[in-house]
This record gives structure tokens, sequence and C-alpha cells, in this order.
């Protein structure tokens, strides 16, 4: 009844899916697990001791409402010398009169613009390289203007990833934080949460590991000096979107790049609030990634390659069994391997998030957003659309 001889087919299923049992294994371990691991043992990168100055850039697109929210958390940080560029890109809204009533009470706060209408096909990257030019420090930090710091040390925090800057050795020139969403009711703002903390453990613990290849614009940090040399966004000006990870991707190499994970480091935003919003925004972070570097596209597209097949093979596994073709003992290997990939990929996320002061995630959240999301984003790859919003 229950088919324990076991003939070449049972052998070959059981072996290709153990073997994306341990790629999948040795892809938590090792990449996931490494902003945690980092984290445990307390390690700090160092101080500069001279604490240079640190120009924070911010790009403001019909804005108003946010910067009357957040602009001053910027403005109160706990770090002797930095100044706040803010870069009104076209809007329409109030976006420069909140900016310049916050000029007036503080004098380290700054302006420059993009006028409307500007023929360009990526204002935003010319905005981001009008407040470079305009940035009086080589130290550049950018956040967006929906973003807000967790505490009044996120400077300081970033810019210990750059090292000791009096001297050359150990020194950094770029360095990759981390940005979380507020959790909020709601689906879209528990798969947004759910998609953050993991791409931010993939690529936070790549870089760890000595393999970066990406950044977000909401919490990231780079020398001026090390933009201009690189060309800035010249090489990427036909997208419309990638001035952070596509940058980064471009730059980044494993000597030059730094990774704080501190909580205090972060910077939160809000999700968007319908599946619309939400459908755009992921538009427009897929659209720069086939302009990656190959060895980042194969990296990316070996570890949802080998789950989509690890699941195809649970479910020809079943199939086979109730079709009398494989034995229940195959059926059962299966299963465990199933069941200690969920019990794994749970604990890897849930402590994390732990450690990194995050909300934690069920196990069938885990499972369902795990499935749901590579098919979202194929079906987006697969279907690409021309024309993304800023």
């Amino acid at each position: 009844m229950f088919g324990f001889d076991l003939h070449i087919i049972d052998y070959i299923s059981i072996g290709a899916l153990g073997f994306c049992f341990l790629a999948q294994f040795y892809f938590y371990v090792r990449y996931m697990c490494a902003p945690a691991r980092r984290l445990r043992k307390g390690r700090k990168s160092s101080v500069n001791s001279s604490q240079p100055g640190v120009s924070v850039i911010l790009c403001a697109h019909n804005e108003g409402e946010n910067l009357s929210n957040y602009l001053q958390a910027l403005l109160t940080q706990d770090y002797p010398t930095y100044e706040v560029i803010v870069v009104d890109d076209g809007s329409q809204d109030d976006t420069r009169l909140v900016i310049e009533q916050y000029m007036v009470r503080d004098p380290r706060l700054h302006m420059t613009f993009v006028p409307y209408g500007a023929r360009v096909r990526s204002t935003k990257k010319l905005a981001l390289t009008l407040a470079a030019k305009a940035a009086q420090y080589d130290y550049l930090l950018l956040t967006d203007a929906d973003c807000v710091p967790e505490s009044s040390q996120w400077i300081s925090e970033m810019m210990k990833g750059f090292g000791d800057v009096q001297s050359d050795k150990g020194t950094k020139d770029i360095v990759l934080g981390f940005s979380p969403y507020f959790a909020e009711k709601g689906h879209i703002n528990r798969m947004v949460r759910y998609e953050t903390l993991f791409n931010g453990l993939h690529y936070l613990g790549a870089a760890i590991c000595r393999h970066p290849y990406m950044g977000v614009g909401r919490n990231l940090a780079y020398r001026k000096s090390l933009f201009f040399e690189s060309g800035g966004f010249t090489h990427m000006m036909d997208n419309r979107a990638g001035d952070d990870d596509l940058f980064v991707n471009h730059v980044a190499t494993r000597k030059n790049t730094a990774v704080v994970v501190t909580p205090d480091s972060y910077t939160w935003s809000l999700t968007k609030t319908n599946f619309r919003d939400w459908w755009q925004q992921k538009r427009r972070h897929l659209s720069v990634s086939p302009e990656y570097r190959l060895g980042t596209k194969i990296r990316l597209t070996l570890e949802p390659m080998i789950r989509g097949l690890f699941y195809a093979l649970l479910v020809g596994i079943m199939t086979g069994y109730f079709l009398g073709i494989l034995s229940f003992l195959t059926l059962c290997t299966a299963a465990g391997l199933f069941l200690i990939r969920w019990i794994m990929q749970t604990l890897v996320l849930n402590i994390s998030a732990r450690r990194m002061r995050l909300h934690r995630f069920p196990m069938i959240s885990v499972l369902w957003f795990d499935i749901v999301l590579p098919i979202v984003n194929l079906w987006i790859l697969a279907v690409p659309k021309k024309n993304y919003k800023w």
C-alpha cells in the first residue's frame, strides 16, 4: 500500500529535490543570516574620529505634506557638521513654500530645483546630480522626502560605515543602510514589509559577504568624489529608475562597500495604500534589473529559479505518488524537506526581524509570500511597461 520499494525515478526525484533544498539552505545560512549574525556579535563600525561634514540629500516631488511631517527630524540630528539639501523636482503643490519656511529657521537647510516640465527622461537623477554638485561636503547621505530617521543618531550611525576617514586604511566609499516600512493594517502593508525584509536581508547579507549588488535610495551614503569620478548617472539616464540600486550595482566592489544594520541607522517610510500604486512601484523598481551586471543577474536569477523548481518538484512528487509512479517513502521525504525548509525560512526571517526590531511574520504568511511574490515579479518582468512615474 505504502510502496517503499524505490525505483530509478524515485532516486532522481529525491536527488533533485534534495539538491534544491541544499541550495536554499546555503542561501539562507550564508546570505540571509549575515545581518542577524552581525547584530548578534554586536559588531560596530569604527567611529569617525574626525566626524567629517555630511550633505544629506533628498528629492521632493509634490511632497509638501511629508516635508512638513519629517523634515524637522533631519534638522535635529545629533551630528556636529552637516547640511540638508532638498531638491524641488518640479513640484506643483506647496513643497517649495514648506522648504522656504524651514530655511528661515535653519541655515543648514538649502534648496535647489528642477524646473517643472524639464525635458529629461529621469528628472530625479538630474535632481540628485544638481544636489551633489551643490553639496559642500564629500560625504553624501541620501534619503527620501517621505522617510523619517529612527533616531537623532542616524547620520552618526551611517557615517561609522565609512571607517577612519583620517587614514586611507579601512575607509569605504559606499555605505548601505536599511529602510523598513511602518507596520499598518492591510494585506498590501504586510506584503511590502515582508518583501522589504527579505530583500534587505539579501542585499545587506550579500554585501557583508563581499558581494554587494544594490542599495536603496531611502538610506544610502557614498562619497561625492566617487559619484563624479564614476560618471554619476550618465550611463543610466535612459532609465527612469535606478538612481540607487543600478548606481550601486555599477560602482560597488567588495573593497569599497560597507554595511550598517544597527536599528538607529534606519529610515522609516509609509507603504503604498492600494494595489495599483504598489504594482506601479514594483514595475518601476524591476524595470532596471536587466541593466545589472551579468554576475549580479545570474546570482539574482538562481535563487528564485531554484525556489520555483523546489515547489514544482513537490507538486510533481505528490502527483506521481497519487498516480502510482512514485513510492510513499519518496512522498514522505519530500514532505520532510518541505517542512524543514519552511521552518528554517520562518526562523531565519523572524529571528532577523527580532534582532532588527521589526515585526515578525506567522508561518502561513511566510509560505504565502514565498510563493506569490516570485510569481508577481516574473509577471511584471514578462509584461514590461515603458512609462513609469517618478
